[in-house]
């Protein structure tokens, strides 16, 4: 067998082989053959055990607004106007500095095993089609290491503001596959859900929402989401992001929504890091913490998601742009500890979003792409449970990154 690689002992995250480890074979940009034993005249790289998984996927980042705490802080004292400080200086923004800002952050995204992308880019009138341009252009700049794809909407209005409606559609005239929306910032939440399923319809793209903050179960728009999307028969393509308000919802209402999400195939991106940031700053004790329980909801048939969101502005000041360790966060704020509710936690960085952004190819499997990543441990739950550290990563079969793992000098 011709083969241009051998990532030799490895450990599968879906148990092919049990107990032991396996060789897998790489020509070209694919798998060409999972066996215990593959002999081939190529480079062999020796995983020594640890499990190998394909590339993360992270579906809800907005890289256009990341890194500007230079710019403009965090609130004080629990202050609420993280919106309004981020807008105020969204008109600095450029190209060149958007994508040397969007490059820091995705550079470090690859590096923590992401391989595949979908950015949430803002164009608002405040910032115009300045994010698209800089966004599109870092996605043909980093396809040799990852799938960047853009999620074009208003963050600021749109049913009111036609100049955002003007733009949003314009985004998706330059090839955006995915139009959002963030309809709880409109004054007529209706109103702009109706509209993007009407852009996604003419335009033939996904939906993916911002949708129901809070710290109450009041004016849940995805009711009207979930109707939109059985209505066109987009089952499979829409998705929406937060839900923090179902962490609210007492069991039995939890229980008929998840249902009715699963029905018609509206996809949940929790994100953790962000929604515990922001969530409950209106108490002063009894905090709620806004972060509905992704397991719960696939125990009853709904596609989940975990994702970053924010990173190192006023709606999140943190993050490394590590997927592994929002997972890790978001197992302790739900309380899912057992392999397999680990396990499923693995899985909501990698076959749930990419089956959410359509990913035929993906999987450790013969003939599929070689997106694969390395990990310091020998199990999907213990890469969950120790936040374990990518030890290589690579795309299309190509190697893209290599990272040292630590060593203890002794006396």
């Amino acid at each position: 067998m011709a083969l241009d690689l051998i990532l030799g002992n490895a450990r599968l995250a879906n148990g092919a082989g049990g107990s032991s480890t396996v060789d897998i074979g790489i020509a070209g940009a694919k798998i060409a053959a999972i066996d215990p034993n593959l002999e081939a005249d190529c480079e062999r790289l020796d995983a020594e055990g640890r499990l190998v998984s394909s590339g993360l996927v992270e579906t809800h980042i907005h890289l256009d607004k990341s890194r500007i705490l230079d710019r403009c802080s965090p609130s004080p004292d629990r202050g609420r106007d993280h919106m309004a400080r981020v807008g105020a200086i969204k008109h600095t923004f450029t190209v060149e500095d958007v994508y040397e800002r969007a490059r820091q952050t995705l550079e470090e995204c690859i590096l923590n095993g992401t391989t595949h992308m979908r950015t949430h880019v803002e164009v608002d009138p405040n910032v115009g089609m300045k994010s698209v341009e800089a966004l599109q252009q870092l996605a043909k700049d980093y396809a040799w290491a990852i799938d960047l794809e853009l999620c074009v909407f208003a963050q600021e209005g749109m049913s009111n503001v036609p100049e955002a409606d003007k733009n949003v559609e314009e985004g998706l005239k330059r090839g955006a596959p995915v139009v959002g929306g963030a309809p709880g910032y409109d004054p007529d939440h209706a109103a702009q859900i109706t509209r993007v399923f009407d852009l996604a319809r003419e335009y033939d793209t996904d939906v993916d929402l911002h949708l129901d903050v809070g710290s109450t179960t009041d004016d849940m728009d995805i009711h009207l989401v979930c109707d939109l999307t059985e209505k066109y028969g987009m089952g499979g393509r829409v998705a929406i992001g937060h839900g923090s308000k179902y962490s609210c919802l007492p069991p039995d209402e939890f229980k008929t929504l998840a249902k009715r999400l699963a029905d018609t195939g509206v996809t949940v991106t929790v994100l953790p890091a962000t929604d515990l940031f922001v969530m409950g700053r209106e108490r002063d004790h009894n905090v709620i913490r806004g972060v509905p329980d992704a397991n719960a909801l696939i125990a009853h048939g709904v596609n989940c998601c975990l994702s970053t969101n924010n990173v190192l502005n006023p709606f999140t000041p943190f993050g490394d742009c590590s997927l592994m360790r929002i997972a890790n966060l978001y197992a302790n704020i739900v309380q899912r500890g057992s392999a397999d509710e680990l396990d499923e936690c693995f899985e909501m960085m990698t076959h749930r979003p990419a089956d959410l952004i359509g990913r035929d190819d993906y999987g450790v499997e013969a003939g599929k792409t070689a997106d694969l990543v390395v990990w310091d441990a020998t199990s999907a739950n213990e890469a969950v449970s120790r936040i374990a550290s990518p030890l290589f990563g690579f795309k299309n079969g190509r190697r893209t990154f290599s990272r040292t793992r630590p060593e203890l000098h002794r006396p």
